[in-house]
Protein backbone atom coordinates (compact mmCIF):
# COMPACT_ATOMS: atom_id res chain seq x y z
CA UNK A 1 0.00 0.00 0.00
CA UNK A 2 1.28 3.50 -1.00
CA UNK A 3 2.34 5.69 2.41
CA UNK A 4 0.02 8.77 2.70
CA UNK A 5 1.24 11.97 1.58
CA UNK A 6 0.09 13.36 5.36
CA UNK A 7 -0.48 11.31 8.26
CA UNK A 8 -1.58 13.33 11.39
CA UNK A 9 -2.09 11.19 14.55
CA UNK A 10 -3.67 12.13 17.60
CA UNK A 11 -3.21 15.91 17.05
CA UNK A 12 -4.39 18.82 19.22
CA UNK A 13 -3.84 22.42 18.36
CA UNK A 14 -4.82 25.60 20.94
CA UNK A 15 -4.89 28.66 21.13
CA UNK A 16 -4.79 30.24 24.28
CA UNK A 17 -8.15 28.30 25.91
CA UNK A 18 -9.72 27.43 22.49
CA UNK A 19 -8.83 24.15 21.25
CA UNK A 20 -8.63 24.09 17.70
CA UNK A 21 -8.35 20.48 16.62
CA UNK A 22 -8.89 17.73 18.89
CA UNK A 23 -7.44 14.48 18.78
CA UNK A 24 -7.25 14.63 14.81
CA UNK A 25 -6.70 11.49 13.15
CA UNK A 26 -6.11 12.02 9.40
CA UNK A 27 -4.06 10.34 6.31
CA UNK A 28 -4.40 12.34 3.24
CA UNK A 29 -3.72 9.92 0.31
CA UNK A 30 -0.43 11.03 -1.91
CA UNK A 31 -0.53 11.54 -5.66
CA UNK A 32 -4.59 12.59 -5.13
CA UNK A 33 -6.39 15.39 -4.63
CA UNK A 34 -7.98 16.02 -1.18
CA UNK A 35 -10.14 18.75 0.16
CA UNK A 36 -11.06 19.82 3.00
CA UNK A 37 -13.77 21.64 3.68
CA UNK A 38 -15.12 22.79 6.80
CA UNK A 39 -16.97 25.93 8.41
CA UNK A 40 -15.36 29.01 9.12
CA UNK A 41 -13.30 28.48 12.91
CA UNK A 42 -13.37 24.61 12.02
CA UNK A 43 -10.06 24.06 11.91
CA UNK A 44 -9.63 23.48 8.45
CA UNK A 45 -6.60 26.35 7.84
CA UNK A 46 -5.16 25.08 11.14
CA UNK A 47 -4.59 21.87 9.22
CA UNK A 48 -2.59 23.31 6.22
CA UNK A 49 -0.55 25.19 8.74
CA UNK A 50 0.23 22.05 10.42
CA UNK A 51 1.80 20.57 7.76
CA UNK A 52 3.54 23.26 6.52
CA UNK A 53 5.33 23.57 9.20
CA UNK A 54 4.28 27.05 9.86
CA UNK A 55 2.33 26.47 13.78
CA UNK A 56 3.37 23.25 15.89
CA UNK A 57 0.57 20.77 17.51
CA UNK A 58 0.24 20.97 21.02
CA UNK A 59 0.13 17.16 21.28
CA UNK A 60 -0.23 14.68 18.50
CA UNK A 61 2.40 13.84 15.54
CA UNK A 62 2.08 15.16 11.72
CA UNK A 63 4.15 13.64 9.47
CA UNK A 64 4.68 14.72 5.68
CA UNK A 65 6.35 12.91 2.73
CA UNK A 66 7.46 10.12 5.08
CA UNK A 67 8.72 12.31 7.85
CA UNK A 68 7.90 14.03 10.82
CA UNK A 69 7.79 18.02 10.75
CA UNK A 70 9.65 18.43 13.96
CA UNK A 71 12.11 16.11 13.30
CA UNK A 72 13.18 17.55 9.97
CA UNK A 73 15.10 20.51 8.66
CA UNK A 74 12.09 22.80 7.65
CA UNK A 75 13.28 25.25 4.89
CA UNK A 76 13.78 21.87 3.29
CA UNK A 77 10.38 20.26 3.54
CA UNK A 78 9.06 23.66 2.61
CA UNK A 79 11.29 23.28 -0.93
CA UNK A 80 9.44 20.21 -1.18
CA UNK A 81 5.66 21.83 -0.56
CA UNK A 82 4.62 24.51 -2.86
CA UNK A 83 2.18 26.59 -1.54
CA UNK A 84 -0.59 29.13 -2.89
CA UNK A 85 -3.15 31.17 -1.11
CA UNK A 86 -6.46 33.20 -1.75
CA UNK A 87 -5.52 36.46 -3.76
CA UNK A 88 -2.02 35.24 -5.54
CA UNK A 89 -0.30 37.21 -3.52
CA UNK A 90 2.50 37.86 -6.02
CA UNK A 91 5.41 40.49 -4.97
CA UNK A 92 4.07 43.65 -6.80
CA UNK A 93 7.44 44.79 -7.38
CA UNK A 94 8.61 41.72 -9.54
CA UNK A 95 6.88 40.70 -13.29
CA UNK A 96 5.65 37.24 -13.75
CA UNK A 97 8.56 35.69 -14.35
CA UNK A 98 10.53 37.27 -11.44
CA UNK A 99 7.66 36.15 -9.11
CA UNK A 100 7.16 32.42 -11.11
CA UNK A 101 11.18 31.58 -11.08
CA UNK A 102 12.65 33.16 -7.33
CA UNK A 103 12.18 29.96 -5.46
CA UNK A 104 14.61 27.78 -8.38
CA UNK A 105 16.73 31.20 -8.46
CA UNK A 106 17.24 31.03 -4.62
CA UNK A 107 18.29 27.45 -4.63
CA UNK A 108 20.53 27.96 -7.20
CA UNK A 109 18.81 26.32 -10.25
CA UNK A 110 20.85 26.69 -13.05
CA UNK A 111 19.31 29.60 -15.93
CA UNK A 112 18.57 26.64 -18.84
CA UNK A 113 16.49 24.42 -15.81
CA UNK A 114 15.01 27.69 -14.65
CA UNK A 115 13.90 28.66 -18.25
CA UNK A 116 12.05 24.69 -19.59
CA UNK A 117 10.26 25.00 -15.79
CA UNK A 118 8.85 28.52 -16.59
CA UNK A 119 7.85 27.70 -20.05
CA UNK A 120 6.53 24.40 -19.17
CA UNK A 121 4.32 25.93 -16.53
CA UNK A 122 2.90 28.83 -18.38
CA UNK A 123 1.89 26.44 -21.53
CA UNK A 124 0.06 24.17 -18.56
CA UNK A 125 -1.93 27.44 -17.80
CA UNK A 126 -2.62 28.59 -21.15
CA UNK A 127 -0.61 32.02 -20.13
CA UNK A 128 0.79 33.74 -22.62
CA UNK A 129 4.83 33.46 -22.98
CA UNK A 130 4.48 37.82 -23.64
CA UNK A 131 2.94 38.26 -19.87
CA UNK A 132 6.71 37.23 -18.30
CA UNK A 133 7.31 40.96 -18.22
CA UNK A 134 4.77 42.06 -16.35
CA UNK A 135 3.76 42.89 -13.42
CA UNK A 136 1.03 41.91 -10.41
CA UNK A 137 -0.92 44.99 -11.41
CA UNK A 138 -0.88 44.54 -15.59
CA UNK A 139 -2.23 41.01 -14.90
CA UNK A 140 -6.17 40.00 -14.73
CA UNK A 141 -7.30 38.78 -11.62
CA UNK A 142 -6.97 35.17 -13.04
CA UNK A 143 -3.84 35.68 -14.67
CA UNK A 144 -2.80 36.53 -11.32
CA UNK A 145 -4.22 33.23 -9.79
CA UNK A 146 -2.55 31.28 -12.44
CA UNK A 147 0.85 32.70 -12.05
CA UNK A 148 0.32 32.50 -8.39
CA UNK A 149 0.19 28.17 -8.92
CA UNK A 150 2.99 28.19 -11.50
CA UNK A 151 5.02 29.78 -8.58
CA UNK A 152 3.90 27.10 -6.02
CA UNK A 153 4.86 24.49 -8.85
CA UNK A 154 8.39 25.61 -9.58
CA UNK A 155 10.59 23.56 -8.13
CA UNK A 156 8.48 20.32 -8.84
CA UNK A 157 7.26 19.69 -5.24
CA UNK A 158 5.69 16.22 -4.48
CA UNK A 159 2.91 18.03 -1.96
CA UNK A 160 1.04 20.79 -3.42
CA UNK A 161 -1.05 23.05 -0.25
CA UNK A 162 -3.80 25.34 -1.30
CA UNK A 163 -5.50 27.75 1.03
CA UNK A 164 -8.96 28.91 -0.34
CA UNK A 165 -6.53 29.92 -3.64
CA UNK A 166 -9.90 30.55 -5.82
CA UNK A 167 -12.10 32.37 -3.72
CA UNK A 168 -11.16 35.66 -4.46
CA UNK A 169 -11.94 35.81 -8.42
CA UNK A 170 -15.20 35.78 -10.21
CA UNK A 171 -17.57 32.51 -10.76
CA UNK A 172 -16.22 32.38 -14.13
CA UNK A 173 -12.79 33.26 -14.13
CA UNK A 174 -12.83 30.76 -11.22
CA UNK A 175 -13.93 27.73 -13.17
CA UNK A 176 -11.27 28.14 -15.81
CA UNK A 177 -9.26 28.36 -13.31
CA UNK A 178 -10.62 24.75 -11.78
CA UNK A 179 -9.89 23.81 -15.46
CA UNK A 180 -6.23 24.95 -15.62
CA UNK A 181 -5.88 23.41 -12.07
CA UNK A 182 -7.53 19.94 -12.83
CA UNK A 183 -4.92 19.89 -16.14
CA UNK A 184 -1.58 20.66 -13.86
CA UNK A 185 -3.03 17.95 -11.45
CA UNK A 186 -3.15 15.62 -14.49
CA UNK A 187 0.09 16.25 -15.87
CA UNK A 188 2.11 16.38 -12.52
CA UNK A 189 2.85 13.49 -10.02
CA UNK A 190 1.64 15.81 -7.00
CA UNK A 191 -0.30 15.04 -3.74
CA UNK A 192 -2.98 18.23 -3.07
CA UNK A 193 -4.33 19.46 -0.20
CA UNK A 194 -7.27 22.14 -0.93
CA UNK A 195 -8.39 23.78 1.69
CA UNK A 196 -12.13 25.44 0.86
CA UNK A 197 -15.44 26.62 2.22
CA UNK A 198 -17.05 26.02 -1.44
CA UNK A 199 -18.51 22.49 -1.46
CA UNK A 200 -19.12 22.44 -4.77
CA UNK A 201 -15.44 23.25 -5.40
CA UNK A 202 -14.00 20.82 -3.40
CA UNK A 203 -16.32 17.97 -5.24
CA UNK A 204 -15.71 19.28 -8.85
CA UNK A 205 -11.68 19.17 -7.95
CA UNK A 206 -10.87 16.51 -5.15
CA UNK A 207 -10.85 12.38 -5.37
CA UNK A 208 -10.94 12.77 -1.54
CA UNK A 209 -13.18 14.78 0.75
CA UNK A 210 -12.62 15.72 4.58
CA UNK A 211 -15.20 17.56 6.34
CA UNK A 212 -14.19 19.16 9.53
CA UNK A 213 -16.67 20.46 12.04
CA UNK A 214 -15.40 22.23 15.58
CA UNK A 215 -11.84 21.04 14.99
CA UNK A 216 -12.48 17.54 14.68
CA UNK A 217 -13.16 15.40 11.34
CA UNK A 218 -16.77 15.05 11.02
CA UNK A 219 -16.02 12.19 8.32
CA UNK A 220 -13.28 11.26 5.06
CA UNK A 221 -13.42 9.49 2.55
CA UNK A 222 -13.61 9.51 -1.57
CA UNK A 223 -15.86 12.36 -2.64
CA UNK A 224 -18.09 10.41 -3.94
CA UNK A 225 -18.74 7.93 -1.08
CA UNK A 226 -18.90 10.52 1.42
CA UNK A 227 -21.54 12.87 -1.13
CA UNK A 228 -24.18 9.54 -0.95
CA UNK A 229 -23.60 8.60 2.40
CA UNK A 230 -23.24 11.84 4.85
CA UNK A 231 -22.18 10.21 7.94
CA UNK A 232 -24.32 12.89 10.26
CA UNK A 233 -27.31 14.93 9.94
CA UNK A 234 -25.59 18.10 9.69
CA UNK A 235 -23.43 16.82 6.79
CA UNK A 236 -26.14 15.81 5.01
CA UNK A 237 -27.60 19.90 5.61
CA UNK A 238 -24.18 20.87 4.46
CA UNK A 239 -25.06 18.80 1.01
CA UNK A 240 -28.26 19.87 0.62
CA UNK A 241 -27.68 23.70 0.79
CA UNK A 242 -24.51 23.45 -1.29
CA UNK A 243 -25.01 20.95 -3.75
CA UNK A 244 -28.97 21.14 -3.95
Amino acid sequence: MTEPAVRLRGVTKRYGTTEVLAGVDLDLAATRTTAIVGESGSGKSTLLQLVNGLVRPDGGSVEVLGSRVDAVDLLALRRRIGYAVQGASLFPHLDLQANVTLLARLVGWSADRIRRRFDHLLELMELDPGLAGRYPHELSGGQQQRASLCRAMMLEPPLLLLDEPFSAVDPITRAGIHAHFERLAATEPVSVVLVTHDLREAVTLATELVIVRNGRVAQAGPSDVVVAAPAEEWIERLFRSQLG
